[in-house]
């Protein structure tokens, strides 16, 4: 029998302390974690995210919904104009 391993999970602002701890405060990585409780590793992907945040190199959850009801509009207009287009060469066929 084999114990399942729960991950626990922490509040952004939580983790956005830990990761000012390092970069603002001069805490190494290793101490704030060992003094947080929580892996070097794991710190280190929260000052990854943290950092391209500041950088704006990744999309907040409100920017990834509306990307994607974007691109599920861009598709279906695109089908529409592509209906459309059909429809006026049958036409202009029928015309002549």
């Amino acid at each position: 029998m084999s114990l399942k391993k729960s991950h626990k999970s922490y509040p952004q602002a939580f983790k956005d302390e830990a990761v000012l701890m390092v970069l603002e405060q001069g805490y190494s990585a290793a101490d704030a974690a060992k003094s947080l409780g929580v892996g070097t590793s794991l710190l280190y992907t929260w000052k990854e995210k943290y950092e391209s945040k500041q950088q704006g190199l990744t999309l907040e959850e409100s920017e990834r919904d509306e990307l994607k009801r974007l691109r599920k509009e861009n598709k279906e207009l695109r089908m529409e104009k592509e209906i459309l287009k059909k429809a006026s060469a049958f036409f202009a066929k029928e015309m002549k």
